[in-house]
């Protein structure tokens, strides 16, 4: 559980150490990535509670989905359709699963430490 969460907070250390500005035309592909690799962190933080947690099947997830969104929404773009609408749903969807998840897993642990006590 602690590789995906120290992941997450070293980007956005970086970030917010070297922001960086995204020109207009791509705020629509970066928007999609980032919402792809999000579903890739909760879903690493997740199999970590879970104790699945494969190193090389999130890494290969986290830069796959990223990659796959934003093609989606540049052929999207292309054809003049906003393809990049399922990309949102389907990973705006399972990010909020895997986040119900681990809400619920800390929560039994909440309970079962309090339990103990």
């Amino acid at each position: 559980m602690i590789i995906p969460l120290l992941g997450l907070l070293a980007g956005i250390a970086i970030g917010l150490a070297f922001p960086v500005t995204i020109p207009i035309q791509y705020s629509t592909y970066m928007s999609v990535a980032i919402l792809a690799a999000l579903d890739s962190v909760f879903g690493g933080i997740r199999s970590a509670i879970e104790k699945t947690f494969d190193m090389e099947i999130f890494i290969s997830g986290f830069f796959s989905n990223a990659i796959l969104a934003a093609i989606l929404a540049y052929i999207g773009d292309q054809l003049g359709v906003p393809i990049y609408y399922a990309a949102i749903f389907a990973f705006g969807v399972r990010l909020f699963q895997n986040f119900a998840i681990i809400r619920r897993h800390i929560i039994a642990d909440t309970k079962k430490n309090h339990n103990k006590i």
